[in-house]
Formats: structure tokens, C-alpha cells, sequence
């Protein structure tokens, strides 16, 4: 699998399933831009060691401005995204009737609304250079719910939604659109359903496995190196027919 000569810009990618999936990109030849917030750093030190010097943009992808901004660096910088990977993603954990509608707008606007702009902003260089892909990590939550993740939820299945569009709209081209639909994995996300439950007075090992326990049959977390290689799949020849797919890796979660 050889990604000499392609950009790859993943959004939130500076730790979790978005570092894991740039890291795979980077090994197989493509330039990476990274996207997000925290230990910059050494994200990009990461990336700089499996591949090339990573580019870096700090939009906010709650604002469309600075999801434009980013594209424009993207191209400019670049010459465009040649592949798209929509991976940034916040969470709120709360029963209907008391979620806070400011946290609803927030999560909408990050895991819904920032692939419409990024993808919007990617497809007309795509269409002109006559390749693309983007892949929207989507979640299990896409495909089915959990109580108290209204908004995560809602979401999830908007983004396979909006991947099956633009999958239909670029049916006859070279550009695909797909969507990653993880189970559980270790991101600082899942650490917080975790770490609420060590609060509560449980013995971290057991608050671990009780979370897996109650979703996930392989009792085994996925780790973003997995979903790395099912990314790469995807940019493959011989994914070219794989088209609209909600594509989920999720240790028999769907399977029950």
C-alpha cells in the first residue's frame, strides 16, 4: 500500500483514534496534516517518525470560518486534500429532558457539521485532480444508540447520512466516501465513562471490563492501529467499488 505523492488531512488527530489513523497515512507515504488541540508537539513528532514532517492547522471545526481557513491552507500549502479524513468528535453524557442545549449545538456542530464543510470545501479539488477519499469515522453509535448520548448519537448516524450522499454523488468518479464505524476503543472519550465509574467507587480493572462487558462481545478494546489499516484498505484499488459503506469494527457489538 503506497501513498507516495497524496495529501491526507485528518481532523483531531492530535491523540486517540485521529493520531492512529494519520500515523497509518504518514507509514504509507502520504503527507499528513494534523488537526486539533493538546500535545501538538508531539503528535507532530510522532508523525515525523513513521513518514514526513506533518503540516499542522488549529481550526476550531465548531466554526465554519476556520474549517475555510483550514481548507485554504490545505490548498495552498499542499495542493489540496487528495484525502479526507473527518475524525474529530466531543461527547456529552446526559438523559434528554436535562441536556444542556448548549452542549447539543456544540456536538452537532463538531461531529455533524464539520465533515459537511470539510467535505464540501475538499470535493471540487478531488473532482479536478480525478481521485479522492474521504473517510468520516462515524461510530457504532451511527448505526445504533445508547441511552444518555442523545446528541453524540443523533450525529453519528447524520455523518452516515452524509456519507451515502456524497457516495451517491461521486458514484461514477474516482473520489469514494465511506464511513468507520469504531466500537470501544481507549480514546480520553471512553477513559471518561471509565474514569466515572472508578468515581463511583469501582476497581479500575473492573470498570474497564464492565464497560466492555455491556457492549462489546471480544471484551477487548479496538485500537486506532486496526482502524488505521481498515483506512488504508479504503484508499486502496481495491476498495474502489466500496461506496456509501458504514463499515464497523466493533468486536461483535452489532452482532447481538
Amino acid at each position: 500500500m503506497k501513498l507516495q505523492g497524496k495529501t491526507a488531512l485528518v481532523t483531531g488527530s492530535t491523540s486517540g483514534i485521529g493520531l492512529g489513523l494519520a500515523s497509518s497515512l504518514a507509514a504509507a507515504g502520504a503527507h499528513v496534516i494534523l488537526n486539533g488541540f493538546g500535545d501538538i508537539e508531539r503528535a507532530k513528532d510522532h508523525i515525523a517518525s513513521v513518514g514526513q514532517a506533518p503540516g499542522y492547522h488549529a481550526a476550531d471545526l465548531s466554526d465554519p470560518q476556520q474549517i475555510g481557513d483550514m481548507m485554504d491552507y490545505v490548498n495552498r500549502e499542499f495542493g489540496g486534500a487528495d484525502i479526507l479524513v473527518n475524525n474529530a468528535g466531543i461527547q456529552h453524557v446526559a438523559k434528554v429532558e436535562v441536556f444542556p442545549p448548549e452542549q447539543w449545538d456544540a456536538i452537532l456542530a463538531i461531529n455533524l457539521s464539520s465533515v459537511f464543510h470539510t467535505s464540501r470545501l475538499a470535493l471540487p479539488g478531488m473532482r479536478e485532480r480525478g481521485w479522492g477519499r474521504i473517510i468520516n469515522v462515524a461510530s457504532v453509535h451511527g448505526l445504533v444508540a445508547s441511552k444518555e448520548k442523545a446528541a453524540y448519537v443523533a450525529a453519528k448516524h447524520g455523518v452516515i447520512g452524509l456519507t451515502k450522499t456524497i457516495a451517491l454523488e461521486t458514484a461514477r468518479t474516482a473520489i469514494t466516501c465511506n464511513a468507520i464505524c469504531p466500537g470501544w476503543v481507549l480514546t480520553p472519550l471512553v477513559q471518561q465513562q471509565i474514569d466515572r465509574r472508578i468515581a463511583a467507587g469501582i476497581d479500575p480493572q473492573q470498570a474497564q471490563d464492565d464497560l466492555l462487558a455491556e457492549k462489546q462481545p471480544s471484551q477487548a478494546f479496538v485500537t486506532p492501529e486496526q482502524l488505521g489499516e481498515l483506512a488504508l484498505f479504503l484508499c486502496s484499488d481495491a476498495a474502489v467499488q466500496v461506496r456509501g459503506a458504514a463499515w464497523n469494527m466493533d468486536g461483535g457489538w452489532l452482532a447481538q
